[in-house]
């Protein structure tokens, strides 16, 4: 079913063949990035009940998407998306201001429609827009949306960097005595993923969201995107970081070391590698990762604090709800 937005837009349930089009409005995007195509949502489609929109104009061309999942632990509440990081509509520049409260509540409708009585929308964060792009944001407060959860993460500001703590040269050149090496390879990603595992299940009781055969089958989809900076001592691996690369950002989406590489801060010639990296392939930020759980609810203030001191400025992450009912 088809609900009409307007006048002006039209939504409508995604189906397989809407992909290249798809994928031609993310390209397109100023706001979309590697996580909003299709190729990297196909990647979990076993774990979720897909229910994917698209936006159509008087024509029947589709000029915006909003990727959506059914919440596994909530059969009657949609979320955008339950396995990415931020989704939210994205468009090719043509849904600002009026048309995008008429496209969030065309949204609301299509879901109501389908029996839904909740609608969770995860902003894209500012620093992934490569040009202003909050009209989203207006068109939820005029729907009503509550703000349910805020995660806080630490980004560099690649053109203008904030101070540095005296502390992180220090542990460098402690890291160097120490005879840590930075290489930029996949290689190595098995016992990368060994050393991360071992850390969240011992810190967290937790796992990786991504299996090892999903980070590969990734990081093959995106060769270019998906990059690991590893840290070794002689021939021994002690650390590194997955970086995902997403519009004007380059995000750390993975960080761990070993109990050697702690020991010998290792971390630091990482993250000063990752954030040169970025900066020489002209990103605008890095992004290091939240630092909150609990849905925001607690931060790690510690965590927080030594993403800081490389220079880096706190920004939101954004999770707003919706009534249907």
């Amino acid at each position: 079913m088809t609900g009409h937005v307007a006048t002006v837009f039209a939504v409508r349930g995604y189906e397989h063949g809407d992909a290249e089009a798809w994928e031609s409005v993310v390209a397109r995007s100023c706001h979309a990035t590697m996580l909003h195509t299709r190729r990297f949502i196909s990647y979990h489609r076993d774990r979720f009940r897909d229910c994917s929109v698209v936006i159509e104009d008087r024509r029947g061309r589709i000029v915006g998407v909003f990727p959506a999942a059914v919440d596994l632990a909530d059969p009657e509440m949609v979320v955008s998306h339950p396995g990415l990081t931020y989704g939210g509509v994205v468009h090719d520049g043509s849904v600002r201001g009026a048309p995008m409260i008429d496209v969030i509540n065309g949204l609301a409708g299509h879901y109501r429609s389908r029996g839904l009585r909740r609608l969770r929308y995860k902003v894209v964060p500012t620093i992934y827009h490569s040009e202003p792009s909050d009209d989203d944001l207006y068109a939820l407060f005029r729907l009503g949306a509550h703000l349910y959860r805020c995660d806080l993460s630490a980004a560099v500001n690649l053109s203008h960097r904030g101070r540095i703590s005296h502390s992180r040269p220090q542990r460098r050149r402690r890291a160097e005595a120490a005879g840590v090496s930075i290489k930029e390879t996949w290689d190595e990603i098995a016992g990368f993923w060994r050393i991360l595992e071992a850390n969240l299940a011992r810190r967290h009781g937790a796992a990786p969201v991504h299996s090892l055969e999903e980070i590969n089958t990734l990081h093959n989809w995106f060769p270019e995107d998906i990059l690991l900076i590893t840290a070794k001592i002689g021939s021994v691996l002690v650390g590194g970081t997955i970086l995902f690369s997403a519009g004007p950002v380059l995000h750390s989406q993975y960080t761990a070391t070993s109990e050697e590489g702690r020991a010998s801060f290792a971390i630091d010639p990482i993250y000063e590698r990752a954030i040169n990296l970025a900066d020489e392939r002209s990103y605008r930020y890095f992004d290091f990762g939240i630092s909150t759980v609990n849905e925001g609810r607690s931060l790690n203030q510690d965590l927080y604090q030594f993403k800081v001191s490389f220079g880096a400025g706190g920004i939101a992450y954004n999770h707003y709800e919706v009534a249907l009912y």
